[in-house]
């Protein structure tokens, strides 16, 4: 795959002492609050937690993190011409020619290869997770992110599989009704993200991203009404039919406060493009989160 000049170029200047900084960068850990979802297990686990248990929710915590950031990296290979033109992605680094394409790609391979070696050590089934995982968003960064509809699916399928595999660390499956809510959620978020893109490209959509081309703000609007609806009861049955106790139901308000904020947010204020960046910058929306997980490990901890 051929590499504008000018990004051959400015990748060969860049001063090496910024090649670690920049390394880190391109793994973007501003978006790892996403894995965060690796310690639901470890959340309706309240009670059996002790340093072991914590131990290895946290190392699942960063394998996905890890593993994201490779897909980060071949993602931004295969991306870097649209993403010279995308307004906030041109500031990307290899987008910007600040780092070498190909120092990336070795640097996340070598990455890879340790991440998963470590999760097959701790879990053989963590490490199946994670190398699903990986494949699964090589497929959408490849071609399946052109795929309209199966492209936030994909996206939502990472995010159950998050979910399982911070379980699968310590030992705790989760039921079926929880990994359906994750699996609406996600959705939920993926289509806010493609609808808050076509209106910051509306103009020429089709340059920036193939799929969009295929979307409409009305058809995504239906979308979210499907896919919210849908979340609020899934989350309200698992609540009463989880097993646990049904003093779970008092966490439905914070859930259904948080998806209101957010669509909000998207219709308002035209947010909703980086999930990650609402949560931290939102502040309704973070303390709501952090009302849920307090309200929830108090429930379990006082009522189980």
């Amino acid at each position: 795959m051929g590499l504008p000049n000018s990004v051959k170029v400015k990748a060969q200047t860049a001063p090496v002492q910024n090649v670690l900084v920049l390394l880190i960068r391109q793994l973007r850990p501003q978006q790892w609050t996403k894995n965060l979802l690796v310690f639901a297990a470890l959340l309706f686990s309240f009670r059996r937690v002790d340093m072991d248990v914590g131990g290895k929710a946290i190392l699942a915590f960063f394998l996905f993190c890890f593993v994201s950031g490779c897909v980060y990296i071949l993602n931004d290979f295969v991306d870097i011409k649209n993403d010279q033109n995308h307004p906030e992605k041109r500031f990307r680094p290899m987008a910007s020619g600040a780092l070498n394409p190909f120092l990336a790609l070795t640097f996340g391979a070598l990455l890879l290869i340790v991440s998963l070696s470590v999760a097959f050590s701790v879990n053989t089934l963590l490490g199946f997770v994670l190398l699903v995982y990986f494949l699964l968003n090589c497929a959408y960064s490849l071609k399946l992110k052109h795929v309209v509809i199966l492209d936030v699916m994909i996206i939502s399928a990472g995010f159950v599989l998050r979910a399982i595999g911070g379980g699968l660390a310590i030992g705790t499956p989760l039921t079926p009704w929880f990994l359906l809510c994750t699996m609406l959620l996600a959705l939920f978020l993926a289509i806010s993200k493609r609808r808050h893109e076509l209106q910051l490209l509306q103009a020429e959509k089709g340059s920036h991203r193939k799929v969009l081309e295929f979307y409409s703000t009305e058809l995504l609007n239906q979308f979210n009404t499907i896919v919210t609806t849908a979340t609020i009861i899934s989350y309200s049955l698992f609540t009463f039919t989880s097993g646990r106790t049904i003093q779970l139901m008092w966490t439905i308000p914070f859930v259904i406060f948080g998806i209101f904020r957010y669509l909000y947010l998207i219709a308002m204020s035209g947010k909703g493009g980086s999930p990650e960046k609402v949560l931290l910058e939102d502040k309704p929306i973070l303390i709501t989160v952090l009302l849920y997980v307090v309200t929830v490990a108090g429930i379990l901890y006082f009522f189980e």
